[in-house]
């Protein structure tokens, strides 16, 4: 399916999902949040994906809201906002649920939303000159694409609260120390190293990694006891799946696992 928005290429079970309006600084506009939902329901089908890598044309990986198009809504844009975020939250919440981990390399500047939905990726790298910005605050606004949730769940609560009250920008040093960003590489390496990542994690149990993805999330909010169940029945199903199967007997062969994603 063709987008305007973004792109999406397969390549052998990595998809590598690229947003290409870095004229506009990618932004977060009413075409984004529909394409974002089709993608995700496009992913979502497909049991061939088996890692995802994020990234974005330009020197910057996005400026957030389009403030331009909410300018040009201003009387209805409660509304508006109801009808974008339907689409946008349901988009993040499918490519949440993927079995396949998601890799995201980031440059320039990350702002809003966009910084609160790459939160959500397993992996983030990120070039010396990134800059993590609130936004939200500055304009008057709350958050929303999963900010509360993803920015929370990276650097605790605490410090969540903190970047987005005092509307904070955070290089890529103090994203690192945060727990915002996993690794910060030099500018010409940054997406060599997250497709380097995100390869290497195509090549891995996908199966596995979703119920591993689908854990750490259910972690925070869980009592132990359900937790722990929860760990056993995953582990359990996974002890059936092929690639459960090659691990051990890789493992026993002393020789390198062959997965397949099944």
């Amino acid at each position: 399916m063709p987008y305007s928005a973004m792109r999406v290429e397969r390549d052998d079970g990595l998809v590598r999902l690229t947003f290409c309006q870095p004229a506009r600084g990618n932004p977060i506009d009413g075409t984004f949040c529909a394409e974002l939902c089709d993608v995700a329901n496009e992913l979502s089908s497909d049991s061939g994906v088996r890692a995802i890598l994020i990234s974005a044309e330009g020197k910057s990986f996005s400026f957030g809201g389009d403030i331009a198009m909410f300018l040009e809504n201003l009387d209805s844009l409660p509304m508006q906002i109801r009808k974008w975020t339907a689409d946008l939250h349901v988009g993040i919440s499918r490519l949440q649920r993927l079995d396949a981990p998601i890799v995201a390399a980031v440059q320039g500047i990350c702002a809003g939303g966009m910084a609160g939905m790459i939160a959500g990726a397993d992996i983030i790298v990120a070039e010396p000159s990134t800059r993590f910005v609130a936004a939200y605050a500055g304009i008057g606004y709350c958050c929303d694409a999963g900010s509360s949730i993803m920015l929370s769940r990276r650097m605790g609560l605490s410090r969540a609260r903190k970047y987005l009250l005092l509307n904070e920008t955070l290089d890529a040093q103090t994203a690192l120390a945060a727990g915002l960003c996993d690794e910060v590489v030099a500018a010409d390496a940054v997406h060599a190293r997250a497709e380097e990542i995100a390869r290497q994690l195509a090549a891995g149990p996908t199966a596995a990694y979703g119920e591993i993805r689908r854990l750490m999330i259910s972690a925070a909010t869980e009592p132990m006891d359900s937790q722990l169940e929860r760990e056993a029945q995953a582990l359990a199903r996974i002890a059936g799946t092929a690639d459960a199967r090659e691990g051990l007997s890789a493992f026993g062969e002393k020789r390198k696992a062959a997965f397949k994603g099944q």
